[in-house]
């Protein structure tokens, strides 16, 4: 018997405010990569917290081979992998706690939660981590919906999901993220987006 597909994807609705929310923060993912406030290594631990739970195989892959090559161990990743973070840099296992809170809330984390990360890391080191965690977000459903797309073509499809949904998220990442791009460039430069 097939597993049910069990992870997290994107409809259209729900991609829609999911990269209009990306791109309202684009500039804080492009400001946090150039303050070095949070390293490389550790943005990508973050990341890798975030993908465990939402379960992207691709981003698994992919942001493990760039933690490597940020100099995170292979001991660390396979720590990030299993959710067992007591062996981590004590100074990162708030942020990534954290991480994995606002992955498993569903992006609606404790107020309380994203308090202690402020407390600890200060107001722009937070900010720098709340960007990595909403773009590897992204990242981690879109991935989830082409999964989902390929566990229908394989006669197994994602419950509450449907072709056209899955179709629509794949495609429309053709058409909604040009389009919130452009509209983000007019509105900064002071253009009427209609």
């Amino acid at each position: 018997m097939k597993k049910q597909f069990d992870r997290r994807i994107y409809n259209i609705a729900t991609f829609k405010t999911a990269i209009a929310d990306a791109m309202a923060h684009i500039g804080e993912f492009k400001a946090a990569r150039r303050s070095g406030r949070v390293s490389k290594a550790f943005s990508e631990r973050i990341m890798l917290a975030v993908t465990q739970v939402n379960g992207c195989r691709y981003c698994h892959y992919g942001h493990a081979k760039a933690a490597l090559a940020a100099g995170v161990s292979q001991e660390d990743i396979q720590y990030l992998v299993a959710g067992e973070f007591d062996e981590l840099p004590k100074e990162e296992v708030i942020a990534l706690l954290f991480a994995q809170h606002y992955a498993e809330s569903e992006e609606n984390p404790a107020p309380e939660a994203w308090q202690r990360v402020v407390d600890a890391y200060g107001p722009d080191a937070a900010r720098d981590i709340m960007a990595a965690i909403r773009m590897i977000t992204v990242g981690n459903l879109w991935g989830n919906t082409f999964d989902a797309l390929l566990s229908r073509l394989a006669s197994n499809p994602a419950p509450g999901s449907s072709l056209w949904q899955e179709l629509g998220v794949l495609a429309g990442s053709f058409y909604i993220i040009p389009a919130a791009l452009i509209k983000r460039r007019l509105y900064r430069h002071g253009k009427t987006v209609v």
